[in-house]
């Protein structure tokens, strides 16, 4: 066991460190290529946050673990929001009055739910390609509301945030190609880990990727949430967790529905609704007043702890 969670917790920095370069390339390489501020800002808001989650699920599922990888993503958005936004709000109650943000809500929570509805009994095929096809208005609908708003807030600091000289695109190609190399290695590392660990504690798959693999996928979300909330980033914060469970919702569902050949696993009714019932709260704190309190914050992470113990199923 102890190999175990020592691999699993070296899969966390492999995986972090990989998706930290890999955006890091990413993003310098759009701005190499001239690509607008605001469009990098946006994506890379969601997709950035999201990429570690979305390549483990991805793992799982093609590794014929659905239960896993249908848990990591529905842990994912719960600590997305119970942890990183909440331990955010702990620091400094996150002020929530950038453009983007209020486009970004409805969508992510809209997102978050068609996922919570399609995972009861599973992810099939089926599902996957409705998914993915919702997907693709979602990001034509982000894009067309930043280029008719111009300049967004949210989108600065984005950029500002991993800005840097660029020194033209093939360094940071080999970066990111290296990058992503590494994130593989690492979530195959921790879907082994983690189904080990699920089998000593006689945990079920769906609930390991609940916890160990949903909570630790959103290890550096939480790192820089907190960051973000010290530096006075509300924006930053606040849109990273909207964006990020977007991506997470119809792109890792979509991509374990796909990569599953036709096995449906998923996880119980109860974590759906915990997820589900986590994202409109947040999303109703960020409504009331534009400000997502400390006492607000504190509520969500107390119902999280409180319900985990009731969704080993």
């Amino acid at each position: 066991m102890t190999g175990d969670i020592v691999g699993l917790l070296v899969s966390l920095v492999l995986v972090a460190f990989g998706g930290d370069q890999f955006i890091i390339a990413i993003a310098r390489l759009a701005r190499a290529l001239k690509l607008r501020p605001t469009v990098v800002g946006v994506f890379l808001g969601g997709f950035g946050t999201s990429i570690v989650e979305l390549i483990v699920a991805a793992l799982a599922a093609a590794r014929h673990s659905p239960e896993l990888a249908v848990g990591s993503l529905v842990g994912s958005v719960a600590a997305n929001v119970c942890l990183a936004l909440t331990i955010a709000a702990l620091i400094t109650p996150l002020r929530v009055g950038s453009a983007t943000v209020q486009r970004e809500a409805p969508l992510s929570v809209a997102s978050v739910a068609l996922f919570a509805v399609l995972a009861i009994g599973g992810l099939s095929l089926a599902k996957g390609v409705v998914m993915a096809v919702a997907l693709l208005p979602v990001l034509g609908l982000l894009l067309f509301s930043v280029r008719q708003r111009g300049p967004d807030p949210l989108a600065d600091e984005v950029v500002e945030f991993i800005d840097k000289p660029a020194r033209g695109p093939r360094p940071e190609v080999v970066r990111a190609i290296g990058s992503l190399v590494v994130m593989l290695g690492g979530a195959d590392l921790m879907v082994n880990c983690a189904e080990a660990l699920a089998g000593r504690l006689g945990m079920t798959q769906g609930f390991a990727g609940l916890t160990l693999v949903g909570i630790g996928t959103s290890a550096p979300l939480i790192a820089s949430s907190v960051q973000g909330a010290r530096r006075g980033e509300h924006e930053l914060v606040v849109g990273n967790v909207l964006g990020g469970n977007l991506f997470i919702a119809l792109g890792g569902g979509a991509l374990v529905g796909l990569l599953s050949n036709g096995r449906t696993g998923g996880t119980g009714v109860l974590a759906l609704s915990v997820m589900f019932g986590a994202v409109v709260l947040s999303w109703l704190a960020m409504a009331k007043g534009h400000v997502v309190s400390r006492w607000e914050a504190l509520l969500l992470v107390v119902a999280y702890v409180a319900f985990l113990p009731f969704i080993n199923s």
